[in-house]
């Protein structure tokens, strides 16, 4: 198993992707001729199922005739099934897509290292260096409220904002994962510091947040029908896509805001190796790209922009943080430990 290589925190502004200057060559005829031979690709996805699994699948599948099995979760659900199969020895999925798990994975030798002719055309945040994922995404997460709950006057424009007693009983978050308080609670200690970091925390404690055991999603649709102002941690996007359809849904740039990429990689004892291959070759090559632009995920190809330009960092004009995957398989217990001891 190769060692976790920490990474730096990254703050900025105005520059996000760097265009690496290395355009991606078409994946070799004998990998598509060998992925078709396999003639499937299971893949587990912590993504939503109608906004980009359906689409990816269905161009897909239209370009190489390939059937595409997939199954949605959790990431930490997934994390559970993936490794559950490994230590049985009954591996099905060949491609897993996880915000959260890297890890306990590496540690179990459950993914393997794939050299990815796409992967060149891609920033260094977002491929790792010894090859065992790739993020054809990223997330951008911030709080967000109920406009018919919450006066614009009155959005919490900093961290501190939060520690207002007018807010104390009236914000919630997702229990579990990087999509909800442990999540938060990493990128508050990387971005103010250890020290300020938990002094912040012990403050926001006493504002009793309510806790949900439901994805980011659902959480934030339940502050859009009113059962909470405020939530703390959610995909901007999903607030952004809920607004052009009406809802009372504003997403908050809370600087810095916490970006996350979304590893993807192929399982060590993956049933239908090529063809998982193949489909992340696909995912990252400009065509993938592009649908998921068309979805409103923000894809990592420096040549694919973002379909909201103003809900990402580089055009949107907002601080941000990145939050590697280095970082998160480091210090994820740590987090969700902290999350119990000060908001369970």
């Amino acid at each position: 198993m190769r060692n976790l290589i920490p990474r730096a925190l990254f703050v900025f502004a105005a520059i996000f992707l760097l265009a690496p200057g290395v355009r991606s060559q078409e994946v070799s005829g004998s990998l598509v001729a060998k992925a078709k031979q396999e003639g499937k690709v299971v893949f587990y996805t912590d993504m939503i199922i109608d906004q980009i699994v359906r689409p990816l699948v269905a161009g897909f599948e239209a370009k190489y005739g390939i059937k595409v099995e997939y199954a949605r979760a959790d990431s930490q659900a997934n994390l559970l099934k993936i490794m559950g199969e490994h230590k049985a020895g009954a591996v099905k999925a060949d491609v897993i897509a996880m915000t959260s798990g890297l890890k306990p994975l590496l540690e179990a030798n459950a993914i393997m290292r794939v050299d990815l002719e796409g992967a060149k055309a891609l920033a260094p945040e977002f491929r790792d260096p010894e090859g065992y994922w790739v993020s054809p995404n990223y997330y951008v997460m911030t709080p967000a409220v109920n406009t018919d709950l919450v006066a614009e006057k009155d959005y919490p424009k900093t961290f501190e904002d939060l520690l207002d007693k007018k807010w104390a009983d009236k914000m919630v978050w997702k229990q579990n994962d990087t999509s909800g308080g442990p999540g938060f609670i990493g990128h508050v200690l990387n971005f103010m510091g250890e020290e300020k970091g938990m002094a912040y925390l012990s403050k926001l404690k006493e504002q009793r947040i309510k806790s949900v055991g439901a994805s980011a999603r659902a959480v934030l649709d339940q502050v859009i029908a009113g059962e909470y102002p405020l939530v703390l941690q959610i995909f901007n996007h999903h607030a952004a896509l809920s607004a052009k359809k009406g809802a009372p849904s504003q997403w908050l740039k809370m600087e810095p805001v916490m970006v996350q990429n979304a590893p993807h990689a192929v399982t060590a004892a993956a049933p239908h190796p090529n063809a998982a291959k193949l489909f992340l070759e696909y995912m990252i090559s400009t065509e993938g790209q592009t649908i998921f632009r068309a979805a409103d995920y923000f894809p990592t190809r420096s040549d694919v922009s973002a379909a909201m330009p103003q809900l990402a960092p580089s055009t949107g004009g907002f601080k941000a943080a990145v939050m590697s995957p280095e970082a998160i398989a480091r210090d994820y217990e740590k987090w969700a430990t902290l999350f119990l001891q000060l908001f369970r």
